[in-house]
Order: structure tokens, then C-alpha cells, then sequence
């Protein structure tokens, strides 16, 4: 992993919290800032009074030093970052005395290691933080809580003692809004802290009986020392030192923590324990720390779209997930002590399956923080199980129109999280889960969807009047919830599930195709509505290829439900639109515009980056080519060569600034041919992640292995920690969700695909994977019950399992020319036949193949290598009709 000193990462925050819990960030310096545990959003939270700290003793020669675990500020930079501040350290952090000289990060999500210097201290001292994440598995990955290690080593030829600190301020009563002075804070009065030792674990149990609202709840924090000292009621960071300054060993098992009376009103008390450790020369000592939170009070009070509700807020009451449980913050506490090991090595399985690929260790860092997002108040996960997304948190790139509390533009949006591609493979049932939110809430009674959904979902929905950005329904959202119903399908979900929903699809295809289609050319035309919050006007390639992927997939959806007269009317569309849209926008470099009616933000014959979405979707599910293939990827070279932009020191815009000073950036739209319009779109000079990574993996995926790269080496040096925050990539909003879309570069990079229907995986490496020395190549996979890793090597291919059970019927094979083929499971023979294909093959076996976690699948053919191409081959207009068996 990438070392970054202290100083170079001030921007580094790297969140600790599971799925819908609300959480908190970990800086490079080691401090701990951006406190959101209630799970409304609030990039600036800050919680004074919690931090870790360490002393130090020998007996003789006499050594006794203190140090608060976290490095100083760095000096003010020359250049301010605009619209982020993950680099803002709290006040009262800045005034802590007795810091480390230097801290080192390195960070492979959701871990965090943190390397503390100081020549005074004589031992050497290490963190791991994380919160578990294990994808496939929402429990695991839905913990309210955080998991600290402490690793301390004695390297002299002395002994020496001491204790790890480790404190933490009651927060139970402040919904977390209002930054706290101290231990003062409205909501506040009535905190207690008690001391509780169980299973060889002291716990501060950090409670405020008369709570109420966001704000009521319990913390833990916790140590796997069965007898620590604990300091329970103090409120400056001096009093919580001194009381490390007089621990001995000798007293310390005497230790007695005084009582803790309820604190003031509008007052709370911090906590502190002690855990102590005695290193022989050469020893190391390990203590864990926990961090435990439980506040189950969620609300829907935030700004919604639509009407004005009069009724109270507060009492559209959404609950937590994780509540329904855990009982409290001690069983969360609990539960993570018991299970500890697991955890971990669940975790810690899935980044070394990233890390230990062929995969450059950039590209798999990076992927590994995708689902960063989905563990922030970017998400709630309700008490009934429903999963709800906001697009963002608010911050400082919404502060001058929404302000900097609670999520950015409720709930759900459509259009945006068309894009985020990375919940569906790690965590499919979320995906399924707003499909259905979509279908059996959302939809409108004459077929449309709404590109957001009003919660609690008893109230009434956005049928009628300006839904909000854009203000009237956008059809690219009613276009990615096609899409996104057949990716569910090919996730898992299961032709039961598709056979609930068929019927929906159809009306909402129905409604597009009439309110833009109405003369079924295979064309849309009129006013659409899109996420670049704009109304597109005439024929364009944005709109233009989402419409004709979601007729490919209806058309394989119709297939798989026997509705043959549906197919082949979606088909016909589709060969009519695929024509036209060609012959239409083809500039002979790009695909432009055809302007008709208001030219009010437009683009014409503007190139704007994400003209193929759609033709990215079609390689996401396996449709084949929506336009013709020479023209896509001369279309893709003609956005990297025009679009990309490096140095926007001298760029000056009236849009968002997402890249300056000397970035590389992909610009949402340019006018190569000029023309650029006195209003042009929306957005047009900014720069979005989402969209460049979308841009990177369908260039890797044709082949454009130099450009898709460039384009990520861009993005990722802008994101370095020096300037911007690896962990949060920014639009309107933190943690955007737009964002995600980058989980689609690992599928570009190893060909992966999978249909649950016929359980067919499908593996075809790119070029861009760099094979080991040994001349193989590793790489990660997931499909809907396991994931694990595969290996090329010498005309044989292994897919180890590492989680779940990997149930397969066929593997296709488009790198590899093998006539016959033999297959273990472990020592188990498998029977196969093989079928040459015009480029690679097909193993299928006699029968479901499962594969168990720790198992592994071994095929060996007859002496092939791998032959992977720089140019995919891809199924032409349209893919083999998936079977129903």
C-alpha cells in the first residue's frame, strides 16, 4: 500500500461505519474528525474529548513520556482546495498537547494503517482501523461501529511499560448538527458514564436516559484489557492526560473509577480508559479498541422535493436497520468482541484478493474505496429494511444553495445512481431492493417513474408537478430503471422476481415510447429531462443510446418471460433507432446533437463526454453493440482527445470547480467545431468522477487502453490526499453517488460477466491486466453468491472461492482456443464439453458446479495460453437469447 506522510495527506478522512449507520473519519494525522453517528450528515461533525494516546515508562534509566496519538497541522497550503474541507482539523485538535512528532497512512478501504513517529518515544508504535466490510454480506458490512488495533513493539534492550488511552465524550442527547464548545452542546444534560467489565473487555458505556429524538442513544467504548483503569467523568483533554500520568502497576488493579452523576444541563462528560501493557526487550503487545454507537431514532426531517407537508416531521419516523439488531451499543460492543477474528479476516480476505492481483496496487486502492459512499449518511437503511440514498452529503460544495447538514437531494435519484454500478455486484440485494422501491412505490399510475421517492413512502409521491433537478421526470432515469431490472435479473434476483415486475416494465416502456416516441420510429424526440438538470430538446446520443440499451434489454427480459410479440416489437424498435440515431448525430467524429426547439442550455454539435452511456450499459449486460462498433470507438478517442483537459490553472468558468490549478480533468462538454452556445448546457466546463470513470472503463473495455487509463491517472491525482480526499469524491455533494460508477473499471479490465440465469461466467482480460512475473495473471471476481479470485496460468485456469459458493454451468472462455478440457473441484473430476467459439470457448459441465468457500476450481486445456486481445469481440446488435432453463 501507498505510504503518505502526515503532512502530504491533509486531506485524507477514510470513514469507519457499516452500511446505513451513520459514521466518522480517521485522518492521515490520526485524528479522528467528521463525526456523523446519527446518521445525518454532517462533513464538519466534530466530537471533542475523544482521542487515543499512549505513555511510555521505564524504571532505569528513567524514561517517562506521554504522547497524544495524533501528528500536528500541517502549515496553511499556499493553494486552497475549492469545495472540499476534508482538511479541516477541528479546533480543539489543533490546542492538543503532546502529539506525535510525524504520522505515515496507508490505506486499502475499509482499512486504515497509521505508522506513529516520535525519537522520544522508546518503542514504535502502529494502528489498523476499520469498520468490516465483506461484500455479499449486508450483516457483516452493517455494523455501527469501529475496530482499532494497536500494535506496539519494544526494540530496545530494556523493558518498559505503559498504557494505551483511549477516550471518548458522550455525544447521547446532541443530534450532531451543532458543533459542541467543549462538553457543551444543545441536547446535552443528563449524560452518565459507567464502567462495565465483561468477557475480558472493559466497557464505558456512555448513556443519556433522557434523550430524546436523533440524538437519543447509547455509545461503548471498549478494550480488550479485562481490568483497565477508566477516568468517567472529565471534560478538557489535560484532566484525561493527567489521569494517564498517574497510572502505576501497582495501583492500576486497585483502580477504582468514581461514580459518574448525570452532567448539567447542556453539559456532557468525556471517558477514558487505560489499557496497560509490560514489553520484554524485542516484545510487541497488541490492544484493541472499540467504538460502538447505537441511535436507532432516524427521522425523514429532512428537505424533500414536492409540496409542502404540513404534517410534523418528526413524526415520519424511518427507525435504523441495525436497531432491529441490536438492542444497544453494548450488544453491538458485543457482538464485535465475540466475533473480532471473523470479522477481520473477512475483510481483510477481500482487500488482499485486490491487492494480492495482478491488478497495479493504484487500480486496486482504488477500487477497493468504491463503496465508500454506501457506509455514509449518503445512505439510510431503515428499521423495515428499505434502502434509501441520497446523492450526496451536503458540504461544502452545497453550502451557498442547500447548506451543510443532512443529505443532498432526497431520495433515490434515478438519473444519478444510473451510474453507481458498485452496490449491484457487492451488494446486490440493495440494488433489488430500489428496484422495487421504484416498482411497487414510485411508479405513476399512467406508467412514468419519477426520478426521486418521498419517504416515509405512505406519503404521497411525486405523480404530479416539479419533481426537483431536473423539474419534470427524467427519462434517463426511467431508462437506467430498464436497464438496472435486468441487471438485478442477471444478478440473482431470479425469474420469479422478474415475472412480479415484467408487467411494470412494459407500462413504463410503454409510457416512453409514447410520450417521445409516438410515432415508433426508434427515436426520441421532444422535451427530455436529464441529470444534468436540464431539458434536453431533439435527437441526442445520451438520451439516444440509454433508450436503445433498455430496448436490448427488454427485448432479452421479453425472452426470458416467453413474451415473444414484446420482443420482437422492442427488437424492430431497436433496429429502427439504432439506424437512425446513427445516421443522424454521426459527425464522422462524434455523435453531436440534432437541436430542434429551445436551444436553452443544448449542446448541438458539442462532444459531450457521456454521449455512449448507453453503449457502456450494453457492455455492463452483455448486449452487444447499440451503434456501430468503429463508431464507438472512434467516438471514445474523439472525448479523451478533446475533453480531457490537463492544467485548468487558466480555466476559468461559471460552473462548480472540481479540478484547478495543474489537474487532469475530463470536461463534461466541448465544442471542438466551435459553436458553442451563449447558454450552453449545464455543467458543461465542470468535471464529474462519475462520469470519467464511466468514460475510463468503456475505453478500456474497446480496447482504448492508453486513454481510459489516462483519464484514471487524472482522477486519481486529484485525489491523492494532498488536495482531495481519495475517500470522497465530490459533486453536489460529499461521497457523491455518482461516483461508484468506477467499479465498472475492474469488469472493463477482466471481461467479467455473469448471468445468474444460466449461471454463465465469462472471463476476457484485458491487455491493461499486467500478468505476474511468472507470466500468469491474477484477478478478482464476484457473481451473486461468492466471490474469490481466478488465475491464468500456462493453458490452465483456477477460480478460487473465497467467500460464499459459487454455483456455475458454464464458463465462457473468449481468451483461450481450447478444444477439450479437464476439471477438479479440489481432488472431485467435474464433467465438460467444450465448444470453440469464434474467438475463445465455452466449458460447460454436466451439472451445476458449486464450488465451496476455500474450494477451488481448476480447468486445464490442452496447452493454450491465454490470448487476450487489445480489441474485444463483442456480440454484433444483438447477444444470444439467454435461456429460461
Amino acid at each position: 500500500m501507498r505510504a503518505v506522510a502526515h503532512h502530504q495527506g491533509r486531506h485524507i478522512a477514510l470513514p469507519l461505519g457499516g452500511i446505513g449507520t451513520g459514521s466518522f473519519a480517521i485522518g492521515a494525522d490520526g485524528g479522528l474528525r467528521q463525526w456523523q453517528l446519527t446518521t445525518i450528515g454532517n462533513h464538519l461533525g466534530t466530537l471533542p474529548n475523544s482521542f487515543f494516546a499512549l505513555r511510555v515508562a521505564r524504571t532505569e534509566p528513567p524514561v517517562d513520556v506521554l504522547r497524544v496519538l495524533q501528528a500536528p497541522p500541517p502549515p496553511v497550503p499556499g493553494l486552497v482546495t475549492p469545495l472540499v474541507n476534508d482538511d479541516v482539523i477541528p479546533s480543539w485538535q489543533r490546542e492538543l498537547p503532546d502529539g506525535v512528532t510525524a504520522t505515515t497512512f496507508r490505506g486499502c478501504y475499509p482499512f486504515a494503517q497509521i505508522d506513529y513517529h516520535d525519537p522520544a518515544l522508546p518503542v514504535t508504535v502502529s494502528l489498523e482501523a476499520f469498520t468490516p466490510l465483506v461484500p455479499l454480506d449486508l450483516d457483516a458490512s452493517g455494523l455501527p461501529a469501529a475496530m482499532f488495533t494497536f500494535t506496539i513493539t519494544n526494540p530496545s534492550p530494556l523493558a518498559v511499560h505503559g498504557w494505551l488511552g483511549a477516550a471518548l465524550q458522550n455525544a447521547v442527547g446532541s443530534d450532531g448538527t451543532i458543533p459542541p464548545d467543549g462538553c457543551s452542546a444543545p441536547g446535552y444534560g443528563g449524560n452518565v458514564n459507567r464502567l462495565r467489565r465483561t468477557a475480558g473487555w472493559t466497557q464505558l458505556v456512555l448513556d443519556n436516559p433522557s434523550a430524546t429524538g436523533s440524538g437519543a442513544g447509547q455509545m461503548v467504548l471498549a478494550c480488550d484489557s479485562a481490568d483497565a483503569p477508566a477516568a468517567l467523568q472529565w471534560t478538557h483533554p489535560d484532566q484525561f492526560l493527567a489521569f494517564l500520568r498517574g497510572r502505576h502497576p501497582a495501583t492500576d488493579r486497585h483502580h477504582r473509577a468514581a461514580p459518574c452523576p448525570p452532567s448539567p444541563v447542556g453539559t456532557t462528560w468525556a471517558a477514558g480508559l487505560a489499557a496497560g501493557f509490560a514489553l520484554a526487550p524485542g516484545a510487541t503487545a497488541a490492544v484493541r479498541v472499540v467504538v460502538a454507537w447505537h441511535f436507532p431514532h432516524a427521522y425523514a426531517d429532512f428537505q424533500q422535493f414536492g409540496p409542502p407537508r404540513p404534517q410534523r416531521q418528526d413524526r415520519f419516523v424511518l427507525g435504523t436497520r441495525y436497531s432491529t439488531r441490536f438492542a444497544d451499543a453494548i450488544d453491538v460492543a458485543e457482538h464485535i468482541a465475540e466475533r473480532w477474528g471473523p470479522l477481520r479476516q473477512a475483510s481483510r480476505t477481500w482487500t488482499d484478493t485486490l491487492l494480492n492481483s495482478s491488478l497495479p496496487t493504484e487500480v486496486a486502492e482504488r477500487l477497493a474505496a468504491q463503496p465508500v459512499a454506501l457506509r455514509t449518511p449518503t445512505t439510510l437503511w431503515a428499521a423495515n429494511g428499505k434502502f434509501f440514498g441520497f446523492e450526496g452529503v451536503l458540504g461544502a460544495s452545497t453550502r451557498m444553495w442547500a447548506g451543510d447538514i443532512g443529505g443532498s437531494c432526497a431520495m433515490n435519484c434515478t438519473h444519478v445512481w444510473n451510474y453507481a454500478q458498485a452496490p449491484a455486484q457487492l451488494f446486490p440485494a440493495i440494488e433489488r431492493d430500489m428496484r422495487e422501491t421504484e416498482f411497487d412505490v414510485m411508479q405513476a399510475p399512467d406508467g412514468h417513474l419519477p426520478h426521486r421517492v418521498i419517504v416515509p413512502t405512505y406519503l404521497p409521491q411525486l405523480w404530479d408537478g416539479v419533481v426537483g433537478a431536473p423539474g419534470h421526470p427524467a427519462v434517463d432515469g426511467m431508462l437506467g430503471a430498464v436497464l438496472k431490472t435486468y441487471r438485478e435479473v442477471r444478478s440473482g434476483a431470479g425469474l420469479d422476481w422478474l415475472d412480479r415486475y415484467w408487467p411494470r416494465v412494459l407500462r413504463l416502456l410503454e409510457y416512453i415510447r409514447a410520450t417521445w416516441d409516438p410515432d415508433a420510429t426508434g427515436i426520441l424526440t421532444g422535451r427530455q429531462p436529464s441529470t444534468h438538470d436540464i431539458d434536453l430538446h431533439g435527437a441526442n446520443p445520451f438520451i439516444g443510446t440509454l433508450w436503445l440499451a433498455a430496448l436490448r434489454a427488454a427485448e432479452e427480459m421479453a425472452y426470458l418471460m416467453a413474451d415473444s410479440a414484446a420482443a420482437e416489437q422492442f427488437h424492430s424498435l431497436f433496429d429502427s433507432g439504432a439506424t437512425g440515431y446513427d445516421e443522424l448525430l454521426w459527425n464522422g467524429e462524434y455523435y453531436e446533437q440534432a437541436l430542434a426547439g429551445d436551444t436553452t442550455f443544448q449542446w448541438g454539435g458539442g462532444c459531450l463526454s457521456d454521449q455512449l452511456i448507453g453503449q457502456w450499459w450494453a457492455h455492463q449486460l452483455d448486449l452487444g453493440y447499440i451503434l456501430p462498433a468503429d463508431h464507438v470507438r472512434t467516438a471514445l478517442r474523439s472525448i479523451v482527445r478533446h475533453n480531457l483537459r490537463k492544467g485548468l490553472r487558466d480555466f476559468a468558468h461559471g460552473f462548480r470547480v472540481f479540478a484547478d490549478a495543474d489537474d487532469t480533468g475530463l470536461l463534461l462538454c466541448t465544442w471542438p467545431r466551435g459553436g458553442r452556445p451563449n447558454v450552453p448546457t449545464r455543467y458543461a466546463d465542470e468535471v464529474w468522477s462519475g462520469v470519467e470513470y464511466q468514460v475510463a472503463a468503456h475505453c478500456i473495455r474497446e480496447g482504448l487502453t492508453d486513454e481510459g487509463m489516462s483519464i484514471l491517472r487524472g482522477t486519481w491525482a486529484r485525489h491523492d490526499g494532498s488536495r482531495r480526499n481519495p475517500y470522497n469524491e465530490i459533486e453536489c455533494g460529499d461521497h457523491y453517488v455518482r461516483a461508484m460508477a468506477g467499479w465498472t473499471v475492474l469488469d472493463a479490465l477482466t471481461g467479467r460477466q455473469f448471468d445468474a440465469v444460466t449461471r454463465t461466467l465469462t472471463v476476457e482480460p484485458s491487455t491493461a491486466l499486467a500478468p505476474e512475473r511468472d507470466g500468469t495473471a491474477c484477478f478478482p471476481f464476484i457473481v451473486d453468491t461468492a466471490w474469490g479470485a481466478i488465475r491464468y496460468a500456462h493453458g490452465s485456469l483456477t477460480v478460487e472461492c473465497r467467500y460464499g459458493d459459487l454455483k456455475v454451468d458454464r464458463l465462457r472462455l473468449p481468451g483461450l482456443d481450447w478444444t477439450t478440457a479437464t476439471a477438479l473441484v479440489d481432488e472431485r473430476v467435474q464433467t465438460v464439453g467444450v465448444t470453440a467459439e469464434q474467438t475463445g470457448c465455452t466449458v460447460t459441465f454436466a451439472s451445476t458446479v458449486c464450488v465451496p468457500a476455500g474450494a477451488t476450481l481448476r480447468l486445464t486445456g490442452d496447452g493454450s495460453s491465454p490470448a487476450r486481445s487489445s480489441t474485444p469481440q463483442r456480440a454484433a446488435q444483438r447477444s444470444d437469447r439467454p435461456s429460461s432453463s
